[in-house]
């Protein structure tokens, strides 16, 4: 099976689908709505009782939205590493290992904030990879900020993205104030203008609602977690240890937006920290970037009988998880 995902093939799309139906069966029998814990955004608040209005609390749409975003960002999580040629030949490898890493935990397959935040994650990651080569990248600084900034409206605690534009400026160009200054003027704008319409209405009260955020308790003594964890932490080191081989044959550019993902793992893993209520499911944010170097795993083992039984192993992993506990 990981032949066919290694390779580029437009058909491998079809096999992918296949795949995440078999990887989210168990969520199709067992639906859910969508998560509300207090640490939600404003605008995560508005879209939810829109949609409740228009379709209501039917379990089966928001899991199957649910299913498709995934699948989506999978697809254009791909896309972008497949245009920067950080393998070596395009692969669909990332995206089979995203669609099977969010299957290791029951509450990464619902409909939440940080479901629509990774949407907006996907965008900002595509726009700082092109960081390197551009002559002039204010538009770029300040529009990516913008998008923090409306990630921050429904996750408020996807503000500290702001340090991965920060430190992927770093990495990726020389260090100008301007830029920085301009990136922060990005993050603000949203909440300016969103704080400029709720007062014309006369409901400025709320525009205090929007800082949710605070430092929670991280304890965690729930076994599944503990095991998702550890599969994803582990298949990142692994990943990240066996691409050391590759980055020096790589494009200066390459070897950058490796080390900018990297970066974006360490953010992601702890932005929910600073929510309201700490929960495993915002941990949805790292996973993306983690089944990067997930799927370089894969990628660099060139025996396929030894690829297919590590994914088997996984694979029989989160279906025992799934059903049988």
């Amino acid at each position: 099976m990981i032949r066919f995902f290694r390779s580029g093939n437009p058909l491998t799309v079809l096999l992918l689908l296949i795949y995440t139906l078999v990887v989210k069966f168990f969520y199709l029998l067992h639906p859910s709505t969508y998560l509300a814990d207090g640490s939600e955004g404003f605008l995560y608040e508005l879209l939810v009782k829109w949609m409740q209005q228009v379709v209501g609390n039917s379990p089966y749409f928001f899991t199957c939205l649910t299913i498709l975003i995934l699948l989506v960002q999978a697809l254009l999580f791909t896309k972008i590493i497949n245009h920067h040629r950080l393998f070596t030949k395009p692969t669909y490898l990332p995206a089979m290992t995203y669609m099977l890493f969010t299957s290791l935990l029951n509450s990464w397959t619902v409909f939440s904030p940080v479901l629509l935040v990774n949407l907006i994650m996907l965008w900002v990651f595509s726009s700082l990879t092109d960081l390197y080569s551009r002559a002039s990248v204010r538009d770029v600084v300040f529009n990516t900020g913008f998008a923090i900034g409306i990630a921050s409206l429904i996750y408020f605690p996807s503000v500290i993205f702001l340090l991965l534009l920060l430190i992927s400026l770093l990495i990726m160009r020389a260090f100008r104030l301007a830029e920085w200054i301009l990136g922060l003027l990005g993050l603000i704008c949203p909440i300016y203008l969103l704080g400029t319409y709720l007062f014309l209405t006369d409901r400025l009260p709320l525009l205090f609602r929007i800082p949710n955020i605070g430092i929670s308790n991280p304890f965690v003594n729930d076994y599944k977690v503990w095991g998702a964890a550890v599969v994803c932490l582990l298949f990142f080191v692994l990943g990240w240890l066996l691409l050391q081989g590759a980055l020096k044959k790589m494009l200066i550019q390459g070897r950058k937006i490796w080390s900018m993902s990297l970066v974006f793992v360490a953010v992601a893993l702890l932005v929910p920290f600073f929510g309201l209520h700490f929960s495993p499911a915002y941990w949805l944010l790292a996973v993306l970037p983690i089944s990067m170097f997930g799927g370089n795993v894969f990628w660099s083992i060139r025996n396929d009988t030894i690829a297919n039984a590590v994914h088997f192993l996984v694979l029989a992993y989160v279906l025992v998880m799934q059903f049988f506990s």
